[in-house]
């Protein structure tokens, strides 16, 4: 056989993949990052030790995301995919029609207060099923902060997977949405088919 004829791994890529296993071995990597592609568009997805703790959407911005995320939780932040896998496949899975509702580990630390009751609830909201802003901010425990209930869904750290796309106004139309309006419209005419 002919080695010389294989295709060689870069050595970029060698060193990348090797600093992303010691990082990981030695316990260095606090924040794991890749980029999917999906029908609303590339996901940044970035997940610590703990559980995913970002999913951003394009036009919040990528890189000024991760610097976000290198300040707020620490400041070793590497593109490490492999973590991300299984989120990655869920969502493919979501995407397909074959999954109503996620199931990974999630790291919640950048949702405090009222915006974390609104979080933790938002999960409650079945596939193919809205709440209005009232009523989820009836559910969080506080059932005039209608307002802050969309600030929460607004600042989620993780949509898609904790289904902010769910929440509409008492009017039935959409409201605003982190990924964009037409994101939100395509995740909800989605979950409706």
């Amino acid at each position: 056989m002919n080695f010389d004829a294989l295709p060689q791994e870069a050595p970029s890529a060698r060193l990348r993949a090797r600093l992303v296993a010691d990082a990981e071995r030695d316990g260095l990597l606090d924040v794991a990052y890749r980029v999917v592609d999906t029908p609303v568009g590339a996901l940044l997805l970035a997940a610590t030790p703990v559980g995913l703790v970002r999913v951003v959407y394009e036009n919040v911005g990528h890189d000024a995301e991760l610097a976000r995320l290198a300040e707020a939780v620490s400041p070793r932040v590497l593109h490490a995919p492999a973590r991300l896998d299984a989120v990655a496949r869920q969502l493919d899975e979501y995407f397909a029609g074959r999954r109503a509702a996620f199931d990974v580990p999630l790291d919640l630390r950048l949702a405090r207060g009222f915006r974390r009751a609104v979080i933790d609830h938002l999960p409650a909201i079945q596939y193919g099923r809205t709440e209005t802003y009232a009523q989820v901010a009836a559910a969080a425990g506080s059932p005039k902060a209608v307002r802050a209930v969309g600030t929460a869904c607004a600042t989620n750290p993780v949509p898609v997977v904790v289904p902010c796309h769910r929440v509409v106004r008492s009017d039935g139309s959409f409201g605003g949405y982190a990924g964009g309006p037409d994101a939100k419209r395509t995740l909800l005419t989605m979950e409706a088919a």
